[in-house]
C-alpha cells in the first residue's frame, strides 16, 4: 500500500480509535471521508445520498471497530468494501420504497375540511376552553372520550382496545360526559357531546 493511501500515523491512530478514543476516530474520519464519499458517488446519483452512505459507513466502522480488517496498516480497504455494501443496501431500500409507492393508488382530490372544522369551533378562546375542560378529566376518562366521542369508536371496540369490561367503559364515559357538560355548558351544543357514541 502506498503512502498516498496510508498515512504513517494511521496504524497508531487506528489502535487508539479501536480502543474507543473518539478523537483518534475523528482524525481518521477526516483523513478518509473524501475517499469514502467518492466511492459512494460511484454507486448513487446524488451527492446527498453519497453523504448519507458515507455517514453510515463511518457509523458502522465505529460500531464494529473490533471487526475492522486492517490491510497493510490501513483501514481504507475495509472502508471501501463497506461503502460498496452500504451503497448496495441503500439502493435496494430505495428501489423497494419506490416499488411500494408505485403500488399505491393515485391520490384522490379531497376537499379542504378546515373551514368546516373552524365553523364548529368558532374561535381560539372557545377552543382553549374546550381543551381546558378536557384536561380536567382523568387520564382514563380522556382515553374513553378520545376513543368513543372524538374518534366515534363503538363502546365494545373501545372496551376491547383498552382491555376493560364494557360496563367500565360505559360508566367512565358517562362520568366524563357529565363533567364536560358542566364545564362547557355555554360553549358546546349538548348533542355534540353525545354524538358518535354507539
Amino acid at each position: 500500500m502506498t503512502s498516498s493511501v496510508v498515512g504513517e500515523a494511521e496504524p497508531d491512530g487506528w489502535a487508539l480509535a479501536r480502543s474507543g478514543d473518539a478523537a483518534a476516530f475523528g482524525a481518521l474520519f477526516k483523513e478518509h471521508r473524501n475517499r469514502v464519499l467518492w466511492q459512494a458517488m460511484r454507486s448513487v446519483d446524488s451527492f446527498h445520498d453519497a453523504e448519507d452512505i458515507a455517514a453510515l459507513v463511518f457509523l458502522e466502522t465505529w460500531r464494529r471497530r473490533d471487526a475492522v480488517r486492517v490491510v497493510n496498516g490501513s483501514i481504507v480497504p475495509w472502508l471501501l468494501v463497506t461503502t460498496n455494501n452500504v451503497a448496495r443496501n441503500f439502493s435496494r431500500t430505495r428501489r423497494r420504497h419506490r416499488q411500494a409507492m408505485d403500488s399505491l393508488p393515485a391520490p384522490r382530490h379531497q376537499d379542504d375540511f378546515a373551514p368546516a372544522v373552524n365553523d364548529r369551533l368558532d374561535d381560539e378562546p372557545r377552543r382553549a376552553a374546550v381543551r381546558a375542560a378536557f384536561a380536567t378529566l382523568s387520564a382514563k376518562e380522556q382515553d374513553v372520550v378520545s376513543l368513543c366521542v372524538i374518534q366515534g369508536m363503538q363502546l365494545a371496540d373501545a372496551a376491547s382496545t383498552l382491555g376493560l369490561p364494557l360496563g367500565t367503559v360505559k360508566s367512565r364515559l358517562s362520568r366524563a360526559k357529565n363533567k364536560l357538560a358542566e364545564l362547557t355548558v355555554d360553549l358546546v351544543d349538548p348533542t355534540s357531546i353525545a354524538g358518535g357514541v354507539r
